[in-house]
């Protein structure tokens, strides 16, 4: 991938800098115990809708014992459901939903083009494209390892009903 097809050049993010850490993650998201697939959140620019952050990737995932025995790969739709909870924390971060939690509308044009294992840390970096206040958010996002592309692709997020006050489980 070219460096201007980048959202963010991934070797320019401070990923010392950390400005959600996992408890202020949980403040925005609700994905808890295994499910919860964002460690932290580096960088944002909600004006133009631009997000960074990490998932470090350990044994103790909830797919490394069966995907698959002996030679661990992080299943691509994991990868894009970090991109999804990294987007949503934007969202919730500045009530474009108006309260309502962000669920999964769809995906476009996802490519996997690297391997994900164990030990290794995941960056993402999502870019609002669309938005309709209360409606939809359509991001292209970018995944990466040790700055290179592992997975990129494009998804839709609606606000789920009745989740106006949710308050968590």
């Amino acid at each position: 991938m070219a460096l201007r097809d980048f959202i963010i050049d991934p070797a320019t993010l401070d990923l010392s800098h950390v400005i959600a850490d996992e408890q202020q993650v949980r403040a925005h998201i609700p994905q808890r115990y295994e499910m919860q697939q964002l460690s932290a959140v580096v960088y944002e620019d909600g004006a133009a809708g631009i997000v960074a952050g990490y998932k470090d990737i350990t044994e103790q995932d909830f797919w490394v014992r069966g995907h698959m025995p002996g030679f661990p790969l992080m299943p691509g739709v994991i990868m894009c459901e970090a991109a999804a909870q990294l987007s949503s924390w934007l969202v919730a971060k500045h009530n474009w939903f108006n309260g309502q939690l962000l669920g999964f509308g769809g995906l476009d044009n996802v490519k996997f083009r690297g391997l994900v294992v164990p030990g290794q840390r995941l960056v993402i970096v999502a870019q609002r494209l669309k938005f309709r206040a209360g409606a939809l958010i359509r991001c292209r996002f970018q995944c990466f390892v040790n700055n290179e592309v592992v997975c990129e692709g494009e998804l839709n997020g609606v606000p789920l009903p009745g989740t106006e006050n949710y308050q968590g489980g």
